[in-house]
Order: C-alpha cells, then structure tokens, then sequence
C-alpha cells in the first residue's frame, strides 16, 4: 500500500505552499518555454511583454493571477499572452501539489524536480517538436547524483546499478528501434533527442520503469491518435507525434506509484 508523503490531517498550509512554490517554476517553465526555441537566455534579462517590450511589473507577474486579472493580455499594448504560459504555472502548481498527496514517504521533493523538468520537456515536444539535449542532460544528471546520494547514504551501490541499468534499457530500446525503422523504411521514423530521453528517465524509474514508460507512453499516443481522427486531422505516414512528451507524461505517474527503480 502507497504511503502518502504528508500527514494524514489535511495539511492545507503544506499542500498551498507545494501549490505556490509550483505555480512560481511554472512562470519560469512558460519563460523557457517561448525563449529556449528563440536562442534567448532564461536567466538573464527583465521580463517583459514580447509583444511591445515593456517590463513587467511585480503585480504582473503573479502566476496564475495575473494572467486571469488581465485576461490574457499585456496591459500596455493588449497583445496575447497566451495560454501556454497559464498551462506551464498550472502544471506546475499540479506538480507540487501531486508530488505531496501522491509520492511515496519521502519521495515528495525528488517527484517535484522530476515532474517540473518533465513538465518542460513534454511541452516544448509538444509545441515544437524538440527535446534540447542540454535539458536532458540536465534530467539525468539530477537522477545520477540521487542515484550517488541514495546509494551513500545506504552503503549500498543498488541504486547506482539499478539507476544504469534503467538508462541503458532506455535509451538502446528506442536507438535500436530508431535505426531498425530507418533501415526498413529508408527514413528517419523518430527523433533524435528521445532515446536520450528515456534513457534520462530510466536514471529515475529504472528498467522495469522504463518498461512500464513504453507501454504507458505507447497507450498515450493511440488516444492522441484517436483524438485526432475524431477531430477529422489527417494522419498518414508524414504526421509527427511528439513521442517524448507521451514518455513524459506517463514517467511521472509511474514515479508517483513506484519511487526510484
């Protein structure tokens, strides 16, 4: 049976807390979302509207509020701000308060970290169909040193070699699919940056979750499939499926239930 990671008296100050601390690395997930594809530096520089370039102010950049009280628009010019921005501070205050009702004893803030990183990379997959390789590395460098961290702390190399093992799984599963497609088909059938991905995610779940990712992310992209042609799109052999945000989608879940590989 899953302990929860809070008290079982609804911890209301907790579960706000772990809502607005997400909602503030969403605003940031919604800032690198619309500047990484841009070349532009997510650290650095004041935020301002895109549109007409005036700076926000401190009341404007309130997640989730202020982009409820402006309606979605910049005040100066009126230009949109868009509703990927709201779905980047949403997911994130999701993630923050998920991690704490439904993460293991213990495991609330290692499923935040994942689940924000992930939050990032599904959406950039999903808007523009790229999984910059920097961001992945960041995701496998954060289960590497919990890895080490875990494995010190018990004196025991398991969570290193389970930690490994999930990331070879992961990655050679989709390489080797990748290259058998383009031996077959004589074309590129996925993109490059998601055996990194998995192989990333594999650093987390290990392979049994690498396994339960596939199959998690396989049933993912039959139902956007059937989405689609209930919405009467088109779909043939040139129509892309963002592969890492379905990966991304179902790493997370299966984090919640399982912990650590």
């Amino acid at each position: 049976m899953i302990e929860p990671a809070f008290s079982p008296v609804f911890n209301v100050v907790q579960l706000v807390g772990g809502a607005v601390l997400g909602a503030v690395v969403g605003s940031f997930l919604g800032a690198a979302l619309v500047r990484l594809p841009q070349g532009r530096s997510v650290v650095t520089g004041r935020s301002a509207c895109d549109g007409c370039g005036k700076a926000l102010t401190v009341a404007e950049l309130v997640p989730v509020f202020s982009w409820l009280l402006q309606r979605g628009k910049c005040r100066a010019c009126g230009a949109s701000i868009g509703g990927w921005q709201l779905g980047c501070e949403l997911g994130g205050a999701g993630v923050g308060v998920g991690s704490l009702l439904l993460a293991r004893e213990g495991l609330a803030l290692p499923a935040m970290l994942l689940g924000w990183q992930l939050l990032l990379l599904a959406l950039l997959d999903l808007r523009h169909l790229w999984l910059p390789r920097l961001l992945t590395a960041c995701l496998a460098g954060s289960g590497a040193v919990i890895a080490f961290a875990r494995a010190w702390a018990a004196q025991d190399l398991a969570p290193v070699l389970i930690g490994a093992g999930g990331a070879a799984v992961g990655f050679l599963s989709l390489w080797l699919i990748a290259r058998f497609y383009l031996k077959a088909r004589g074309r590129e059938g996925m993109g490059g940056g998601d055996p990194p991905l998995l192989g990333a995610i594999g650093l987390w779940v290990g392979p049994l979750g690498v396994v339960e990712t596939m199959l998690g992310a396989s049933i993912v992209g039959i139902m956007a499939a059937i989405v689609m042609l209930v919405s009467k799109r088109k779909i043939d052999a040139e129509t892309a499926l963002p592969l890492g945000t379905c990966l991304a989608a179902t790493a997370w879940p299966i984090f919640l239930l399982q912990g650590f590989g």
